[in-house]
């Protein structure tokens, strides 16, 4: 793995995540209480034994820029690191990254110096643990110029996603983007050919891109030079060279989920709560996931009811009730409150306790955190909020779609999310 280097695409606006992505870019959200989603692909590799690894970054990336630095440091005895390149003018382009393989392309004469084979192209906001090493291994057996990481569907959600079609020796054929009807019954292909039992292959009868490539080093720069207009990778460069390169499929098997709404990302949070076995776990020792040390205290918790949940490093829980949720780094809960199907993403510091302890300060501002005898169902918590006492979060009209970013919210998919450092007075009801 050491003739291999990583390129996360870490770039895209994260429109669909708003407002998570007011003040941040996409890959720095957390996740899982501690983590943020570019800790995901960066693992991947460094479990993988990659350790050459670029992240392309454009928008609001003050917040992923020092968490790479503060996460990933490697000896000076190493090739190793994990350098971020922003979107950058010059006088040969003074145009911004335009798309994910427009991105790469201003940066292909930085990448050609490494002496490598193949270049390992990711995406920033995926959920999944993978060991690079055999899709490369796959990808350098096969003799391909590209191979496309694959997984499998059924016919409930083949729609939402980029489908192919292969030959019977793993060679992509044709493309087609969210087929309905007919097109996507034309799109069905034999999965036993990628590895999938007889059975499992009439479960998944199609294939759809999970967005991640391995190229060939001159075969990167040839489909990148070619055409100056394209500037997607999934949909126009790799349809585009399936007609004269060799583009193989590699089916992954395991947990995937794009993190791409807001929907899916609360999901996803949730589900990492689920007994006995929730789809992703971060307690894999073999293959850890690698964040920021913080060198937080424990969490403490006093007299607090706590079912289904996470609760991470330096919380602090005072006689409440917590159901099926995630509590991020030095979330505070006050007395009465009760917790239910949210995700809190805690702060970045603790409120000094000569300000908690002010009167005159409590009676004009919320503390930092979760107030007494306040509920909370189904909602995403950004990070600093100040939710005061007796609040009530619970979407009592049922409203599906909201924008009151002057009071501190949204809802999304009937989820209400506060919005980061928001203000949520005493008695409020959303």
């Amino acid at each position: 793995m050491k003739r291999v280097l990583a390129i996360i695409l870490g770039g895209g606006a994260g429109t669909r995540l708003y407002p998570l992505t007011k003040l941040r870019a996409k890959p720095a959200v957390p996740i899982a209480g501690k983590y943020r989603l570019i800790d995901i692909p960066v693992s991947n590799c460094i479990n993988s034994g990659i350790y050459k690894i670029y992240v392309l970054t454009q928008f609001n990336s003050a917040s992923l820029n020092r968490h790479l630095t503060r996460a990933y440091n490697f000896t000076g005895f190493s090739e190793g690191f994990v350098e971020a390149l922003a979107a950058q003018q010059t006088p040969d382009n003074p145009n911004w990254f335009q798309g994910t393989a427009d991105a790469v392309r201003q940066y292909l004469w930085l990448f050609s110096e490494w002496d490598v084979d193949e270049y390992l192209i990711l995406s920033g906001d995926h959920l999944y643990r993978m060991d690079y090493g055999d899709f490369i291994q796959r990808h350098r057996e096969t003799g391909a110029d590209i191979t496309i990481s694959v997984v499998p569907m059924d016919n409930r959600r083949a729609s939402d996603f980029g489908l192919m079609k292969i030959d019977q020796q793993g060679r992509v054929a044709s493309f087609s983007e969210k087929p309905k009807g007919d097109t996507l019954i034309k799109m069905q292909v034999d999965t036993t050919t990628l590895g999938l039992s007889p059975d499992e292959a009439k479960q998944y009868p199609y294939i759809a891109s999970m967005g991640i490539y391995v190229f060939k080093k001159e075969v990167l720069k040839r489909v990148l030079q070619r055409s100056l207009e394209q500037t997607d990778f999934g949909k126009e460069i790799i349809p585009g060279a399936a007609v004269d390169h060799n583009l193989q499929a590699y089916l992954f098997t395991g947990y995937w989920e794009d993190i791409g709404t807001i929907e899916s990302f609360y999901q996803a949070n949730l589900a990492l709560t689920q007994q006995p076995r929730p789809p992703f776990s971060f307690y894999d020792e073999k293959a850890p996931i690698y964040t920021r040390h913080r060198h937080l205290p424990p969490s403490k918790l006093l007299d607090c009811q706590v079912r289904e949940s996470i609760i991470s490093e330096g919380c602090i829980l005072k006689n409440c009730s917590i159901t099926h949720s995630v509590l991020g780094i030095r979330t505070r809960v006050e007395a009465g409150s009760i917790i239910e199907d949210t995700l809190i993403m805690g702060a970045d510091y603790y409120q000094p306790l000569v300000e908690r302890q002010d009167e005159t300060v409590k009676r004009t501002t919320p503390l930092l955190g979760i107030g007494a005898d306040t509920t909370i169902r189904r909602a995403i918590v950004d990070k600093n909020a100040r939710i005061g006492s007796n609040v009530r979060i619970i979407n009592k009209d049922r409203v599906e779609e909201s924008q009151r970013e002057d009071l501190g919210f949204y809802i999304r998919s009937g989820i209400v999310v506060i919005l980061k450092g928001a203000v949520i007075p005493d008695g409020t009801v959303i």
